[in-house]
Formats: structure tokens, sequence, C-alpha cells
């Protein structure tokens, strides 16, 4: 299978129309639109929610307050983000609500292997979990340069993925989501790649440039000289996440259906650098798979047996 299935534009997520149209049924109150909907994303949400938390009761719950914090925010939704983000977004909060409660410990993957910036530089460990996102509201801030300048460092991000993913140059995309999504340091890069840590910083260097002369075309007020430049990167990232599979990616990976060069991407995405997003959309993917399966083995006996059932007299 040769295809690029994220080709230029759409790692920058927004809502289809077919969603638009979900949501405008919901938003009039329609029943149906609202059952397709919860449908539609439970079973993803439902198993990033059974990742992170130990017990099924905790997790149901989560993604059950997870629909009812999106019902009351839909009318404020702008798809200013990508649904799936959106609530994914609000049932990360819901999962650290359950593990304040009970004085948990988070646990991730990679983020647990390595040091990064975020050691020692938070009293709450919940605050680099949770990421940018404090509230639903974080979405709709009006003021027009603030969105204005997120809309240039999204853009400058989004070109960047998908200058990687067009030129199948995975190697450099790995590293800029360590760099960038993980927020790691060049020598915890270094690590993970078995590569030279000035190899790291020159990749790094490289892109940072094409980001900022993006930036620097739109003559905003947002430039290379803020000490919070990559971090305000890493935010973005984690909200737009440029560099995730689409579901259908995701799918095709689980198919084996992926050129190698993008499966291999795919599977470092997914175990490696281990985002919790799209491996709960894959194991959605298997257990819909298997409820298949079961049911086209059913068809199969059912069709098999037919003539040898007994007919009535």
């Amino acid at each position: 299978m040769k295809t690029d299935t994220n080709s230029p534009g759409d790692s920058l997520k927004r809502v289809t129309k077919a969603e638009q149209y979900l949501l405008d049924k919901i938003r009039l109150g329609n029943k149906q639109a609202w059952t397709e909907f919860v449908d539609r994303y439970r079973g993803r949400l439902l198993s990033f929610a059974k990742a992170k938390l130990l017990q099924s009761a905790d997790a149901e719950d989560a993604v059950q307050e997870t629909f009812i914090a999106f019902i009351k925010n839909l009318q404020s939704y702008r798809g200013e983000c990508a649904l799936e983000t959106f609530l994914f977004s609000l049932l990360r909060r819901k999962i650290i609500d359950t593990y304040r409660s009970r004085k948990a410990k988070h646990f991730c993957l990679i983020q647990d292997t390595y040091s990064s910036r975020y050691d020692g530089e938070q009293s709450d460990p919940f605050d680099y979990l949770a990421g940018p996102v404090q509230t639903a509201s974080w979405y709709f801030k009006a003021d027009e340069q603030y969105q204005m300048q997120k809309m240039v460092l999204t853009d400058a991000l989004s070109e960047l993925v998908d200058g990687f993913k067009s030129s199948l140059k995975f190697r450099d995309l790995q590293i800029i989501e360590l760099l960038l999504y993980c927020h790691f340091s060049n020598k915890d890069v270094a690590k993970i790649m078995g590569m030279p840590e000035r190899a790291i910083a020159l990749i790094k260097h490289r892109s940072l440039k094409q980001i900022r002369e993006r930036i620097a075309m739109s003559r905003l007020p947002v430039g290379p000289s803020s000490e919070d430049f990559e971090n305000l990167l890493t935010d973005i990232w984690k909200i737009q996440r440029f560099s995730c599979p689409k579901r259908s990616t995701i799918g095709a990976f689980l198919l084996g259906t992926l050129d190698k060069q993008w499966h291999s991407y795919v599977d470092f995405h997914l175990h490696t650098l281990g985002c919790r997003f799209c491996v709960a959309n894959l194991e959605d993917l298997k257990s819909q798979d298997k409820k298949n399966q079961t049911k086209k083995l059913r068809a199969r006996i059912m069709e098999s047996t037919a003539g040898f059932l007994q007919k009535p007299v």
C-alpha cells in the first residue's frame, strides 16, 4: 500500500463537514445524533482512560464525565482543534482529577524513562500531565492578537511536519517529535535515537530556523527572542497533535498495509514515543476488529450449517 495517508494539510486537523453536520444536529437536541457521536468516540476514549486508571469503573466514570463536560461546553466549541483532540483534553482533566483525589502517581511511557526539562521544576507532576489545557475555555480565548499568533505558529509547525512526511524524512520527524512534542533535551533525544548529540542539535537548529522564518513573514510579535518560544511550540503541538497519524493510518498499520517507511514511523509513534492518544485509537480498532471477526465467524457458521437444520414438520 503506497499512499501518503497524511498528506500536506492533514496534520492541521479541524472539524470535518460530516462532524460539523453531526454537531449541528446535536445542538438542535437530536438524540440520535448524540448517540451516534457517543458511539463514535466512546471506544477510543475508554481505551485511553483504561491505560491510565487501574479500575475499569474509574475509567468508565471518567469517560462519562467527559461527555457531560463536552455537551455542557458544546455551544462554545468553535472547532479550533479536532473533536478527538478536544475530547481527549477533557478526558485527561477528568483522569487528573481522579489521580489527585486518590493521591495516586501518574505514569506514561517514554517520558518516565528519560529526564526532561520538567524534572524538578514542578511541585505537582499533574501540571505536566495536564499540558497546556487547564480548562475547556482555553480553546475559546477571544483575544484577536493571541489568536493570530497561535495561528501563525500552528501553520509554521504544520508546514514543518507536513514537509517531513511528504519527503519521507521520518527520522527527522521523530527527532522533532521528541524535542518539541515531548520537550526532551538534545542529550535525551540522542540517547533514544542512537545518534550523536551534535547531529540532533543540527536538525533542531534547521527546524527552528524554518519556523522562525515563517513567523518573520507574518510580522507578528512572536519571535525568536522569546524565552518561552520552545515552550509555546510544545504547548501548541500538544493541542494540535501535528504528528499523530490519522485513525485510518493506524488502521492500515494494524492491517499491515502501510509502506515500510510509514509502518516504521507509526510503530515508533505508538510504541517508542508511546503516544497515549494514538495507542487508544489502536486498542479501540483492535477491539472493533475482534468484534467484527466474531460476527463474521457467526455468519459463516450459520451459513454453513443452515442446510443441516431440521425442517419443521
